[in-house]
């Protein structure tokens, strides 16, 4: 069933005046007819090594590409897109102070930067900047380590998730938070904690919610990782990737309201089979008695029939410190015989073995014995219904599927997080509502067709460059050519690439 969907992205439809009588209303025009299937390259630029292409964000009134540049300077990188066929670089940076720069975010003329403390532990901030003249406008702190930043569709809050990491040797760890900016009440701010979700811990366990470090409070043990906010500016959502959860906020009250647990995926079937092992000479996905905690990295909103539908990539993470580590490989592990009789050969290198999981559960008795085995990450996107926080959809192994039927599956990341979809971003193209899934491991952007969210469809997979950390959609209406644009940065190889359908 088709629905009218609303995105937190302006929508490619674009209007405009036909000829009429003086009696008629202006009519509007007929959608752009594109076909998200055919998305090739069509302009690419190299603005440095590792670290110099990460996020990325476009502002349509001066057709100029803001790129997050940590490669030895902390800066954000300007570009030219006004032709996406040949990117050119101003050479006008705009230098930022401290540590690195996480998260760039563009509304109505002005530039958000996320910016963490020179040590991350500290609180950060958030700088904002004119587009067209890169003056300062303001600096408002954040909690510690900002790792994204994004406006409210209707550019009246700008909001950080501070994911508070510990220091390695976990001498201090901060709690994790979000910032609330007020922009129109000369950019106030109001940090929320998760302290007060303290009491429901033993619930929250029960459904599949994560907290665990070395002598952390409960709000110390939250990581906030990325913010979507709903098409009406009155509702966020945050995923707590470590937490393997999402959290609801009122940003009218700027409360948060619900943490939604997100549970476990089970590998044990034929259509979300892994594979488990690096060393098994073979890209064979077979079910195995292992699950998988989604703790996704990325998040998307759209509305459909008045439900707002969360989109999620399922990357996977690992707390892995100096004073602390929660991985081990399944071969590490003492395996509880009655639940693994075969545990001999599961251990093996080819079998289960070298498997990265968590030890953080699956000892419910605290025996030693693992009676349940956890992985990081779903490989996979899911969709979730943001007022329940039930899932709807999840691509089970499809995205290893079509990365080995496109050549492309890396079988040096089967025993960790497989192709770890990071980045995600919506659009609207035609009377079709798209989603660009990044995949970091095997440096590609799936193209889905989700005009029903609860069924989405896919579409193509893009070559990118070398693990793709930002991805951005950019609708036929604000596009320097007219046509919709995806833009693809990625984080190894300082690489950008622009996309753009051939039909």
């Amino acid at each position: 069933m088709r629905s009218n969907i609303k995105f937190l992205l302006p929508l490619a439809a674009m209007t405009a005046f036909a000829a009429c009588s003086k009696n008629d209303h202006p009519a509007p025009e007929a959608p752009i007819k594109e076909d998200p299937a055919t998305f090739a390259e069509i302009g690419t630029i190299d603005i440095g090594e590792k670290g110099a292409a990460e996020i990325s964000a476009y502002d349509p009134s001066t057709k100029r590409l803001f790129v997050v540049k940590n490669d030895g300077t902390n800066m954000i990188k300007v570009l030219d897109l006004t032709d996406p066929t040949k990117i050119v670089d101003l050479h006008k940076d705009i230098f930022t102070t401290g540590g690195n720069v996480n998260s760039v975010a563009v509304s109505n003329g002005k530039l958000a930067c996320a910016v963490e403390a020179a040590s991350k532990n500290l609180a950060g901030r958030v700088e904002v900047y004119n587009t067209g003249t890169y003056a300062l406008i303001k600096s408002v702190p954040t909690g510690a380590m900002p790792d994204m930043v994004t406006f409210s569709p209707d550019g009246k809050y700008i909001l950080t998730a501070n994911e508070g990491e510990p220091l390695p040797d976990y001498s201090a760890d901060p709690a994790g938070t979000v910032s609330i900016i007020s922009v129109d009440e000369n950019y106030t701010v109001k940090h929320l904690d998760f302290s007060g979700f303290a009491t429901q811990e033993a619930a929250l366990r029960l459904k599949g919610f994560r907290r665990f470090g070395p002598g952390s409070a409960f709000g110390q043990d939250i990581e906030p990782e990325y913010i979507t906010v709903a098409p009406d500016s009155k509702t966020a959502w945050v995923t707590l990737q470590e937490n393997n959860a999402i959290a609801k906020i009122d940003l009218a009250a700027k409360t948060i309201t619900e943490i939604f647990p997100l549970g476990f995926k089970d590998y044990n079937t034929d259509a979300t089979g892994i594979d488990a092992s690096d060393k098994d000479n073979a890209v064979e996905f077979k079910k195995v008695p292992v699950k998988g905690m989604y703790q996704p990295d990325g998040i998307a909103v759209l509305l459909a029939s008045g439900v707002p539908y969360l989109f999620t990539v399922n990357e996977g993470d690992v707390r892995e410190w100096d004073a602390y580590a929660e991985n081990a490989r399944v071969k590490d592990l003492a395996l509880d015989p009655v639940a693994f009789p075969n545990a001999a050969d599961l251990k093996k290198d080819g079998a289960l073995g070298r498997l990265t999981v968590t030890k953080t559960l699956g000892d419910a008795n605290g025996d030693g014995l693992y009676e349940a085995l956890y992985s990081f990450g779903g490989r996979s996107f899911s969709v979730w219904n943001g007022n329940t926080g039930a899932q709807v959809f999840d691509s089970k192994n499809e995205l290893d599927q079509k990365a080995k039927e496109a050549g492309i599956y890396d079988d040096a990341r089967s025993d960790d997080k497989s192709v770890e979809p990071e980045g995600i971003a919506p659009g609207q193209m035609g009377d079709k509502t798209i989603v660009f899934a990044g995949m970091e491991r095997v440096d590609a952007v799936a193209i889905y067709d989700v005009t029903n969210p609860q069924a989405p469809k896919f579409l193509t997979i893009v070559k990118t460059g070398d693990a793709p950390e930002g991805v951005l959609f950019v609708a036929a209406k604000d596009s320097p050519t007219k046509k919709s644009l995806l833009i693809v940065s990625s984080e190894d190889d300082g690489v950008i690439k622009v996309y753009s359908p051939k039909s």
